[in-house]
């Protein structure tokens, strides 16, 4: 499903429905896509006035970032819900013989990798466009730093919401190696992004009062 063709209307009644997919992750993910549309929003309302013709190089660098995180965001989005379809999909493999055990044994161990990974590359990327965020604050058109405090605030939520969807996930990992590499990144990512938070937080205070 490409939930990013659906209209607004029908991806919201489908996560209000009694399907478990799209969830958080998915969500998450959509909202990190929403961030870095707004870091683009305010490098495009930059790059090309005169008046802020200094902050062109480094609007325009933050332009194609975000904008391809916004790319990302959205593959990210359709690909929390395959995940999760997958793992539902290994869960229901038959388990009577010895074979089918083996092999349903398996397939759930590398849906579940899947469905780790992919919302700790969301949280990754939240990371990154709240640094493009401060950016976009601290060089954008003054006119849209409400929108670049925005586009910070939206990356944290996404982030941590992502990172909640890590941590459900992570006790089904059987790879202990794979399991504290994603806790590692994980905790570098928040981290970061708290970093961040800190910072827009006193840009916002010190430009809105």
């Amino acid at each position: 499903m490409e939930f990013e063709k659906m209209s607004l209307q029908a991806f919201v009644d489908e996560l209000a429905s009694d399907s478990p997919a799209p969830g958080g992750g998915s969500v998450a993910a959509l909202c990190g896509a929403m961030a870095s549309a707004l870091v683009s929003m305010v490098a495009n309302l930059t790059v090309g006035k005169e008046k802020y013709r200094d902050s062109w190089a480094i609007m325009e660098e933050a332009l194609v970032k975000s904008e391809s995180l916004r790319g990302e965001f959205l593959k990210l989005m359709n690909e929390d819900t395959e995940s999760f379809n997958s793992f539902m999909a290994a869960m229901k493999m038959p388990r009577t013989t010895d074979e089918e055990k083996a092999a349903r044994k398996k397939a759930m161990g590398e849906a579940s990798k899947a469905a780790t990974e992919v919302p700790l590359r969301t949280l990754e990327a939240c990371a990154k466009t709240s640094e493009l965020a401060i950016a976009a604050a601290k060089h954008g058109n003054p006119n849209t730093v409400s929108d670049a405090g925005s586009a910070a605030l939206l990356a944290e939520a996404a982030g941590k919401a992502a990172a909640y969807n890590v941590r459900i996930n992570m006790p089904g990992l059987s790879d202990e190696e794979f399991k504290e590499e994603c806790r590692s990144r994980m905790s570098c990512a928040l981290e970061r992004i708290n970093h961040n938070s800190a910072k827009i937080a006193e840009i916002m205070d010190n430009v809105l009062g």
